[in-house]
């Protein structure tokens, strides 16, 4: 009995994929590769019964036996089959199709590639799903519709467009209310951002004359409420001064908050008081360890 081959093209329809979306999942899951413009079948792809066909006159291309159409990584899950592109998701929250990618990258859900956009972990912790272009081979992300519940991601995209009614809240021992009725905000720095110290003001105002641009108490994009003290947009790294190491209470934030950073695996550059003595010598290295440039 001969084996039936199918080529990429007819197997999207045999399973009624959209093609780049079949090359996007057989090139996800290393069945092939893309290399100057080409698709090159895998030593997994020969595995799962791919084969080089040549046809005289459109030339090499790649065949599947036709049991691949049963494989698993072609079932889609609901959740698949509503999936949402960075257009579709910018229309949902009324945003534009040209400020919605660079929104998620600010946010780390996604990183520019040298074409296209790249799904980072937190991203994938978010929803989201990496894909390419069939013809060109750009990297694109989609979402999957639980995205749209997502707390941090609402907030962020509401107060890009000025639009956040969300009230700052604290967590279940109202740390974060009782720290921030104790320790008011009055140290304008030289951007105008005032801060609770004179060492974040430092920090502040070192960080402005080097043209870095930084954001003040940004929340951190994720479901529990933490705020940094600093967010550096290029790098995605969060700068965060240790200063009361003789308060209890402030001990245990610290420890709570370096257990956010490290489960979702952020970029963290910490500062204590020694530092802010040298910040001309302390800060351009740990900058540049994330591949910032101070001078």
């Amino acid at each position: 009995m001969s084996v039936k081959y199918l080529s990429t093209t007819a197997l999207s329809k045999e399973i009624q994929m959209p093609t780049k979306e079949v090359f996007s999942l057989l090139a996800e899951n290393g069945l092939i590769i893309r290399e100057e413009n080409n698709w090159i079948l895998t030593e997994k792809g020969k595995k799962e019964g791919g084969v080089v066909r040549s046809h005289p006159q459109y030339g090499s291309y790649i065949a599947w036996k036709e049991e691949i159409k049963n494989n698993i990584l072609f079932q889609k899950s609901d959740n698949d089959q509503n999936l949402l592109t960075s257009t579709a998701l910018g229309k949902h929250f009324g945003i534009s199709k040209f400020r919605i990618n660079p929104i998620l990258s600010e946010l780390g859900l996604i990183q520019k590639d040298v074409k296209g956009w790249r799904v980072t972990p937190l991203g994938k912790l978010m929803g989201g799903k990496q894909f390419e272009h069939v013809k060109t081979g750009i990297p694109y992300v989609c979402w999957s519709q639980e995205i749209l519940t997502k707390k941090s991601v609402i907030n962020s995209l509401k107060e890009v467009q000025g639009d956040s009614t969300s009230e700052e809240k604290s967590d279940s021992n109202n740390t974060t209310v009782e720290f921030r009725e104790k320790f008011e905000a009055k140290h304008r720095s030289a951007d105008g951002h005032y801060v609770l110290s004179r060492a974040e003001m430092l920090i502040d105002n070192w960080l402005y004359m080097s043209e870095i641009v930084h954001a003040y108490e940004r929340k951190l994009p994720i479901e529990e409420d933490v705020y940094c003290d600093f967010y550096l947009p290029v790098g995605k790294v969060y700068i965060e001064f240790w200063g009361l190491e003789n308060d209890e209470r402030y001990r245990e934030r610290k420890k709570e908050k370096l257990r956010i950073y490290e489960k979702y695996g952020f970029n963290l550059i910490e500062l204590d008081d020694n530092d802010i003595k040298n910040l001309d010598d302390v800060l351009p290295k740990k900058l540049l360890r994330f591949g910032i440039q101070a001078y």
